[in-house]
């Protein structure tokens, strides 16, 4: 039976509250489209993505119409490429993130996400050429994402990987430059990366999924933290049940847009991945559920345990709602996506060291920091150390995305526009792990990973 007031809450939520869903991407499988001529395995990419993808534009706007409820973002993630490329050559690399681009032009889609290499335990001939092409990649395209798995729970952390990445941010930065930088908000460094996330710069077709799959992500803080507003001085177990039945609604209206968009496209349904994504909008933002939830500012003591409260309650809601959950499903905390952020970054309660802490208890991990861009390739990959240890110690995705932000120094801002937002340069810690990073090798994998 249709409930009238459900109806007027949903309306509500996307009038006024910032729901939208934040993107319906399609998976698409590369393999078949394997061979050992360039210009083959070229063609046979472009024709395999804007066969398969054609109609996923326009379905996502006939969803729309037919219901009322953004979808902000439509989206394409390949399968790995470097394991569909193999052994092609560096320039065979450029070649393939040229034609993922060329598609992504052709479907007039968002961004497409696959320009990846999973390196978490060594690295192929293959891998290490399109790590070696990134920053071309990334400055010679506008829509291409690219993500490097650096490390699992049951492999440990590659630090001969991590290296090269600390190298190829620091060239993605200075190669697009004129654009503060913008490559390197298309590149993430993961821990345990999932095979069904719908987020970019992340998103990849992981090697177990179909054919092709329809996975959505959804977007609601603004409704989070106007329950929470709503709810007045009600105490904490409240609190979480107010947020665990926002969190239902709201991944409901996800399930809905997975299910007609999969119907609609002939693909199979994936899963809706419960993260709430923020963005640079007045009521979008993560960092103001956690005021709303009693502090002064995100950032300040006590902020970890509110965003561990949050998350958990997210999901215990989210899951109830939908068949199938996957993705990242949590709560991001992206600096630039994310006016909150900006605001406590600013106003200086904010910092690199409590981001860290705090991704111990959240989804992804460092997102869309800005650093000063002299900051050099050791401290970068220390960064991405630290933060990949958080994800397999306590088994769960983490990921690095930051952005030394090319001329510029603490105190300074890049702005990106739309939903990448803008970002305050951070102060970071100038103190070297040279020597820790040079050891190269591999940091085992903790015990806890023996459960076999």
């Amino acid at each position: 039976m249709i409930n009238t007031k459900d109806i007027l809450e949903t309306i509500n939520m996307i009038r006024q509250e910032n729901l939208d869903i934040r993107t319906i991407t399609m998976g698409v499988s590369l393999y078949d489209c394997v061979s050992e001529d360039e210009d083959r395995l070229c063609e046979k990419i472009y024709d395999k993505i804007t066969r398969c993808a054609e109609n996923l534009v326009k379905t996502g706007c006939d969803i729309e119409k037919k219901y009322g409820i953004p979808i902000v973002n439509k989206r394409v993630s390949v399968t790995p490429v470097s394991l569909v490329g193999g052994n092609i050559s560096a320039d065979g690399y450029i070649k393939i993130a040229n034609t993922l681009d060329r598609a992504a032009k052709t479907l007039g889609i968002n961004f497409i996400g696959g320009f990846s290499a999973l390196v978490h335990k060594g690295m192929t001939k293959g891998a290490r050429n399109l790590i070696s092409v990134i920053p071309q990649a990334l400055s010679q395209t506008d829509f291409v994402c690219s993500s490097v798995n650096v490390a699992t729970t049951k492999a440990g952390i590659n630090m001969d990987a991590i290296r090269l990445m600390g190298d190829a941010i620091k060239r993605t930065a200075a190669l697009t430059a004129d654009k503060d930088s913008i490559g390197c908000a298309k590149l993430v460094v993961f821990a345990n990366v999932p095979e069904d996330n719908p987020f970019m710069a992340g998103a990849f077709h992981g090697v177990g999924e179909p054919e092709t799959v329809i996975n959505v992500g959804v977007s609601g803080p603004g409704v989070v933290s106007s329950a929470i507003r709503r709810a007045g001085d009600c105490n904490l177990s409240e609190l979480a049940e107010i947020i665990k039945k926002t969190a239902f609604k709201i991944t409901r209206v996800g399930q809905l847009v997975a299910s007609e968009a999969s119907e609609m496209l002939g693909v199979p349904f994936g899963i809706v991945d419960l993260s709430l994504a923020p963005t640079p909008a007045i009521g979008d933002s993560v960092a103001h559920i956690l005021e709303e939830m009693g502090l002064e500012s995100c950032g300040a003591h006590g902020t970890t345990a509110a965003l561990a409260m949050l998350n958990d309650a997210v999901k215990k809601g989210g899951v109830m709602a939908s068949s199938h959950v996957g993705g990242l499903s949590g709560a991001f905390i992206p600096v630039s996506e994310d006016a909150g952020m900006i605001a406590a970054v600013e106003r200086g309660a904010l910092s690199l060291e409590k981001l860290e802490a705090m991704t111990a208890v959240c989804s992804v991990g460092l997102d869309m920091i800005a650093i000063p861009g002299d900051t050099s390739q050791d401290v970068i990959c220390g960064i991405i150390a630290d933060e990949i240890s958080i994800g397999v110690i306590n088994t769960k995705t983490t990921a690095v995305r930051v952005i030394p932000a090319y001329g510029k120094g603490v105190g300074e801002s890049i702005d990106f526009g739309g939903l990448l937002g803008r970002a305050p340069v951070m102060e970071i810690n100038r103190y070297s792990p040279a020597k820790f990073v040079s050891r190269g090798g591999r940091i085992p994998a903790p015990i806890h990973s023996l459960k076999n």
